[in-house]
């Protein structure tokens, strides 16, 4: 049986290796000459040359159709980008009329040259009761004149424009089921004028006083942007314009609109909350010099009066001032986020 084993073994690996040729030649085969045998190169050759056959008119058509609204849109684009442009660098310079009517204040300069007054009295009077000196007082009082009046129309300002943000998305989608109810975009704006919070109520109701005058939509909504300084009311008044010039789905382009609102608000809210841990931070530890400072004033304040009856301690006051500002700014900077 051993040398029945020994004859057949070398048998046996040589018909092994021969059946694994042949696989091998019969994949290569199969390989380079399947796409002929099944018809799959006949195919793309027939395809290529359908592709290839001269368009009907009717097709040719379309196509220049298509390419022509293309560029319109691509046109629109540009110019509401150059008209954008213009925006930015004319909102910096806003003029303090033009803020006012930005914050719902229907002030005019009269009105806030005497509210300017009445707060830098009663700033004056904070002044001589806390600090009892003249010349605190006087700080008080340019504080109460030209700084708070300034930063109360900044904070309405800033609040209305939150407001607005809020309620935009509600506003658009009013809109969009109008639209597909079947009533024209005027009336549909005319609804949000009456049913909407403010003060998107007020802002779109200043679109359908301005259509009164004589004005045509696209260019009353495009008027939005300049009262309300947004980037979302910039988007509305972009979709609306070049729905009105280049056609296309009306509803369906704002529907997307909202959706990017709502998701530009929750984007807001989420980075509100990832950066609020930063803000306390930077709270705790700009406040922790001064009220360690306080402390020490009820506890030894001899210990602590030396910094500001002595020129070395005056120094040193500036120096941490300096310092401490410093440090805000480049928390501030790091916790600011814009997008």
């Amino acid at each position: 049986m051993s040398g029945l084993e020994e004859f057949l073994t070398p048998q046996i690996t040589g018909l092994a290796v021969a059946v694994l040729v042949m696989l091998a030649v019969g994949g290569i085969i199969y390989s380079l000459f399947q796409p002929a045998l099944s018809g799959t190169k006949r195919r793309d050759q027939r395809m290529q040359a359908v592709a290839a056959r001269p368009q009907s008119e009717k097709q040719r058509k379309a196509m220049r159709d298509v390419d022509r609204r293309k560029r319109s849109i691509q046109d629109q684009l540009k110019e509401f980008e150059e008209r954008q442009r213009a925006k930015q660098h004319k909102q910096q310079k806003v003029s303090l009329k033009v803020r006012m009517e930005q914050a719902g204040l229907e002030w005019e300069m009269k009105h806030f040259v005497i509210f300017s007054i009445i707060s830098g009295l009663i700033f004056f009077v904070l002044g001589l009761i806390l600090g009892g000196n003249l010349m605190i007082a006087l700080a008080f009082t340019f504080a109460g004149s030209f700084g708070f009046p300034r930063w109360y129309v900044g904070n309405k300002r800033k609040r209305r424009f939150n407001a607005f943000l809020d309620e935009l998305p509600n506003g658009v989608d009013i809109i969009v089921r109008g639209v597909k109810a079947g009533l024209p975009l005027g009336d549909c704006i005319k609804v949000v004028a009456r049913e909407a919070r403010e003060p998107v109520a007020t802002e779109f109701r200043k679109i359908t006083e301005t259509q009164v005058m004589g004005i045509s939509l696209g260019e009353a909504v495009a008027r939005l942007p300049d009262r309300v300084p947004v980037a979302e009311a910039n988007f509305f008044a972009i979709v609306v314009a070049i729905q009105q010039k280049a056609g296309g789905g009306l509803a369906e382009a704002l529907g997307n609109l909202s959706r990017v609102l709502r998701g530009r608000k929750a984007m807001k809210r989420k980075i509100k909350a990832l950066s609020a841990e930063a803000k306390s931070s930077a709270a705790i530890i700009g406040a922790m010099p001064f009220g360690v400072g306080g402390i020490m004033f009820f506890i030894a304040p001899d210990y602590i009066m030396t910094l500001f009856t002595t020129t070395t301690g005056n120094i040193i006051i500036a120096g941490c001032l300096f310092w401490m500002f410093i440090g805000i700014m480049v928390m501030r900077q790091m916790i600011n986020f814009d997008f």
